[in-house]
């Protein structure tokens, strides 16, 4: 049994507990050809990873409800020809006994079994609509059932999102997930760490790019959690910047986004610094107005403030920034009111962050801004975008900053995950060597 199995065990109970009598079926991920003859790297469903703690493709678990309560996986059989060529497969019954299930079977065997364990059930979960071949495979499985009518035998009647009960789950995350999260924290604070030192003048963004991936593999992590952005001058003002290939140029800013999976949990990390290792006055303005927001966003995390809490925070300080650096002009309540402030700064100031680098859960409930509750994880990422324009001062052209961290909520506040340098004085001394 593989050490954590435990752990997904009871996920799968508690899954069980919330549905009660009917059927769960989620499918990990398909492997996604990239040309003729190869596959992009396999990164499994996170639904089904959360569920299981298994990572091979072709595999599907179903949960089925009610008194006796069954864990089942299908999975790839043992194939000594593919194993020489592709690697180990664990075949389903290692699997079952590794992963704590009670049956397993081949996952060729879904077109016999699946119809039979949805007989006489009042439901069935799935993740409805996400994969519309999935979706198709799913209608006729149920048509099989509903073929065997006369015979007395009824389909599920209810059809339910597994997301309903599957996000409100994985939105609070247990000492076993946040210890994952920290260490890719950890990893990703470091590749950031590398990142500035390997940075001057002359230089290509993707050079820094190549720093932060060596950091990452050495750190022990998959793969990078998302593309990562590393953005000099003004490309730092384009929000999802992933060419990567500009020169460094003396004076100008980078802007780094990047970060770490582990365990396949992901980090989440924004830095910009100067390219030259020393802010200029007008860049260290307005870098000093977004460190402002982040650090009053920051303190917003706490149990019980709303979701919204930390954008409010970050928004009224940025906008006042603004005005004070001749950016906008009017009273503060009212640049927010009538969102002028979205010039500038124009997305929000966080996400829910785990499996996912945009992580399940909904931000409202009932239409009110959800409240914070220990074990939510969160990023805080205020920004400042500033692209040229006859009314902007001229000093501030390009300049574009965002400084992010992950968060979690804890019984007295929040914990900040991620710690690369921040402040200017940091930053500049760590730049330093």
């Amino acid at each position: 049994m593989q050490p954590d199995s435990a752990i997904y065990y009871a996920r799968r109970q508690r899954v069980l507990e919330q549905m009660g009598e009917g059927v769960m079926v989620i499918a990990t991920a398909p492997e996604v050809p990239r040309n003729r003859d190869t596959h992009y790297p396999y990164r499994h469903d996170s639904y089904f990873y959360w569920l299981t703690g298994f990572n091979e493709p072709e595999a599907v678990v179903v949960l089925v409800g009610g008194a006796e309560p069954r864990h089942i996986l299908f999975c790839r059989e043992r194939n000594e020809e593919r194993e020489i060529w592709d690697g180990f497969r664990y075949g389903p019954a290692a699997a079952r006994e590794a992963f704590a299930f009670d049956e397993a079977f081949t996952y060729d065997a879904l077109d016999a079994e699946l119809p039979k364990l949805l007989e006489n059930q009042p439901l069935l979960a799935y993740l409805i609509g996400r994969d519309m071949a999935w979706d198709t495979q799913m209608m006729g499985w149920l048509n099989a059932v509903r073929g065997k009518a006369r015979s007395g035998v009824h389909a599920p009647n209810r059809l339910v999102d597994a997301r309903i009960w599957l996000d409100e789950m994985r939105l609070i995350k247990d000492g076993h997930e946040l210890a994952l999260m920290r260490r890719a924290a950890e990893i990703s604070t470091g590749a950031h760490r590398a990142a500035m030192r390997a940075t001057r003048p002359g230089g290509h963004e993707y050079e820094i790019e190549a720093e932060l991936l060596s950091a990452f593999r050495r750190g022990g992590a998959e793969a990078p959690a998302y593309t990562s952005i590393v953005a000099s001058g003004a490309n730092a003002c384009v929000l999802h910047y992933v060419f990567n290939n500009r020169p460094l140029r003396d004076g100008d800013l980078l802007l780094i986004d990047a970060a770490a999976e582990f365990g396949s949990y992901a980090a989440d990390i924004t830095r910009t610094f100067p390219v030259n290792g020393r802010f200029s006055a007008a860049q260290k303005d307005a870098y000093e107005l977004v460190l402002a927001a982040q650090t009053e966003a920051i303190a917003a995390v706490r149990p019980g403030a709303p979701w919204n809490a930390p954008h409010e925070a970050a928004v009224r300080v940025l906008t006042q920034g603004m005005v004070d650096l001749g950016l906008l002009h009017g009273e503060v309540d009212g640049l927010i009111e009538s969102n002028a402030y979205n010039r500038f700064y124009m997305h929000r100031t966080g996400h829910w962050l785990g499996m996912d680098v945009h992580d399940a859960g909904e931000y409202k409930l009932q239409g009110e801004w959800r409240p914070l509750v220990p074990g939510m994880t969160l990023t805080v990422e205020p920004g400042l975008y500033i692209r040229p324009a006859d009314d902007v001062p001229e000093a501030f052209w390009n300049i574009g900053i965002r400084i992010e961290d992950d968060v979690a909520v804890t019984e007295s506040g929040c914990e900040v995950l991620t710690t690369p340098p921040k402040t200017v004085a940091e930053i500049e001394a760590w730049m330093r060597g």
